[in-house]
């Protein structure tokens, strides 16, 4: 029996995965922008969260997460710490949070991202595939913020428009 070698290439750098991410928040960003302040807080669909909740929970998974990785830290998931009253509180935390991001994955090696790491001692998989459900999570609640800027009237950002 004989067998192959194969060299495995690299497609995509993890510089190349964070500068993707941080696209989808810059859009993100963006429609949190495009929401009249009371509309971001109150308006919603079909019973679902409102646009201001779901910013929210991803302010709660992306830096908390990344610091747990590195850190090795399995605290559980909250979205309790903050309460944002306005729009500006919340572009204000989002930024911070985008900060927070860049600061943590920059110490993530590439051994890491393959490595299984339970986050927030709920969901073990290996590094990559957490952070790449992290994208995953907010392109789903920007299509929902896109569908209560629709019904409101309002014309989202073009979503290829990351940068």
């Amino acid at each position: 029996m004989t067998t192959t070698a194969t060299a495995t290439k690299q497609f995509m750098t993890s510089d190349q995965l964070l500068e993707h991410w941080q696209g989808h928040r810059n859009l993100t960003r963006r429609v949190i922008e495009a929401f009249p302040e009371k509309e971001l807080f109150e308006f919603s669909v079909g019973g679902m969260r409102p646009f201001a909740k779901l910013a929210l929970e991803l302010i709660s998974i992306g830096g908390p997460a990344l610091k747990g990785i590195v850190n090795k830290n399995m605290e559980a998931y909250n979205e309790e710490g903050f309460n944002p009253k306005t729009k500006e509180d919340l572009l204000t935390k989002w930024d911070e949070e985008t900060e927070v991001i860049n600061h943590y994955f920059s110490q993530i090696t590439e051994e890491r991202f393959q490595e299984t790491f339970n986050l927030f001692g709920q969901y073990e998989f290996p590094v990559y595939q957490n952070i790449l459900y992290f994208v995953d999570n907010e392109i789903h609640h920007r299509g929902q913020g896109y569908t209560y800027l629709r019904a409101l009237g309002i014309e989202p950002p073009f979503f290829w428009e990351r940068f």
